[in-house]
C-alpha cells in the first residue's frame, strides 16, 4: 500500500529523496504552453456563421464601366454630363462555401468601417453561393428596369406595360382573378401602364369591389374583384403582378460584378441627367443608394454604413440617404460627407439640382430634420 506524502513533509525530507529537476518542470510548462497556443490557433481558424460587410467601390453612373458607358441610350436625344452620380456597393466576406474564421470575425468586430452580421441575414439557410448570385443578378436586372421606368415617367415619357397577374391573395373574400390573367381595364379605364393602374386604384374605396376586365385564354372577361387597404394606405386588388415593359426607345445599363436592387435610385438619376439638357450635378461628386420602384418611391437598403465610408473614400462630398435608413446613419457619417434624406425620385432630383446650384443647401432635408 502506498500513501501520498504531505507537502509539509517534503520540506524536511532526507536529502536522499530526489527533488523534481528544473529541466523536467520547464519541459512540462513549455509543452502545456505549446498545446494551449496550438489549441487557441485551431479555435481561431474554426469557421463561424457570420459574414463581414466591407465598403465596396463607388461607381459613377454617368461614367464608363469596363471601357463602355454605364448608361447607353439609342433612339432619343442625349446630352453631355459631368460630375458624378455614384452608386455605392458593399463587399461581403464569408457566406456559403466561404465560411469566415473566428479570427477574421474578431478583427472585423473592432473595425468601425466594417460590420459583422449573422450569415442567415444575407443567405437563407440552405441557399448556395451560386443561387445567391443568381438571385442578386435577377434583382439587379429588375432594378435597372424599374429605375428606367421611373426615370422616363418622371420626364413625362409613357412606358406601355402589359400587366399580368402573377399571384392572387388567398385570403377571403376569394378573388375571381387568376394567375396569367392580363389586366386590360379597371373601373372602365384602359390600363396601359402601372402608373394608370395605381391612379385608378387610388380612387377606389378600400373594401369595395371594382370591375376588372382581364384577357383570359384570348377572351376579355369582366369580373367584380374585391379590394383591401394595404399597409401604406393604398387600395389594392390583393394580387402580385408581373409587368412586361415596352420601352419607347433603348436604355441600356451595363455594369459588371454588382448585384442586388440597391442601385435603382442612382440609375434613375443617371438616366434623367443623360436625357435632359444641362448639367444636373454642377460638376459635384454626389453618391447615394436606395431601391427604386416604378412609381419613383425610394426604398431602404442594407449596408448603409459601409456605403457611406466607401462613398467618402471615393471622394464624394454628398450622399443621398433613403428615409428608411435614417436610423442606421446617425453617428456613422464620415467627416467631409453631408447627407440628404430622400423618399422619392423627385426628392432626389431636386436635391441634386440644389447641390449643383449651391442655393438653399441649408433647407435640404436630413435624417435629423
Amino acid at each position: 500500500m502506498s500513501s501520498a506524502v504531505p507537502e509539509a513533509a517534503l520540506e524536511h525530507a532526507p536529502s536522499s529523496v530526489p527533488a523534481p529537476s528544473m529541466h523536467w518542470r520547464t519541459s512540462v510548462v513549455l509543452t502545456s504552453a505549446f498545446a494551449a497556443v496550438l489549441l487557441m490557433s485551431l479555435v481561431m481558424l474554426l469557421p463561424v456563421p457570420f459574414v463581414v460587410l466591407r465598403p465596396g467601390p463607388a461607381i459613377n453612373t454617368l461614367g464608363q464601366e469596363g471601357g463602355h458607358p454605364l448608361i447607353t441610350v439609342a433612339g432619343h436625344p442625349t446630352y453631355p454630363t459631368r460630375g458624378a452620380l455614384d452608386l455605392t456597393t458593399v463587399s461581403v466576406s464569408g457566406g456559403p462555401g466561404a465560411r469566415l474564421s473566428l479570427f477574421t470575425a474578431l478583427q472585423a468586430w473592432f473595425d468601425s468601417s466594417l460590420a459583422v452580421v449573422p450569415q442567415d441575414e444575407l443567405y437563407p439557410p440552405g441557399q448556395s453561393l451560386q443561387s445567391s448570385e443568381q438571385q442578386n443578378a435577377q434583382e439587379m436586372t429588375t432594378s435597372q428596369e424599374t429605375a428606367t421606368v421611373a426615370a422616363l415617367q418622371s420626364l413625362g415619357i409613357t412606358v406601355p406595360t402589359t400587366i399580368i397577374v402573377a399571384e392572387v391573395d388567398s385570403t377571403t373574400p376569394v378573388s375571381p382573378l387568376h394567375p396569367k390573367d392580363v389586366i386590360v381595364a379597371v373601373a372602365g379605364t384602359p390600363i396601359v401602364d402601372l402608373s394608370t393602374l395605381h391612379t385608378v386604384m387610388s380612387k377606389v374605396v378600400p373594401g369595395s369591389p371594382v370591375a376588372v376586365t382581364v384577357r383570359r385564354a384570348g377572351t376579355d372577361v369582366t369580373v367584380k374583384a374585391p379590394t383591401k387597404k394595404w399597409t401604406d394606405g393604398r387600395t389594392v386588388l390583393g394580387i402580385e403582378v408581373d409587368p412586361t415593359f415596352h420601352f419607347p426607345f433603348m436604355v441600356k445599363i451595363q455594369i459588371d460584378d454588382v448585384g442586388g436592387p440597391s442601385a435603382g435610385t442612382m440609375f434613375a438619376l443617371g438616366i434623367i441627367d443623360t436625357l435632359t439638357p444641362g448639367d444636373m450635378t454642377g460638376g459635384q461628386k454626389i453618391a447615394g443608394t436606395g431601391t427604386m420602384d416604378e412609381d419613383g418611391v425610394v426604398g431602404p437598403i442594407g449596408g448603409i454604413q459601409q456605403k457611406l465610408v466607401g462613398a467618402r473614400q471615393a471622394g464624394a462630398t454628398w450622399f443621398l440617404v433613403p428615409a428608411g435608413n435614417c436610423p442606421d446613419v446617425k453617428g456613422h457619417i464620415p467627416d467631409g460627407l453631408r447627407t440628404v434624406r430622400i423618399q422619392k425620385l423627385a426628392d432626389a432630383r431636386q436635391s441634386v439640382e440644389k447641390i449643383a446650384s449651391g442655393q438653399g443647401l441649408a433647407q435640404l432635408p436630413t435624417c435629423s430634420s
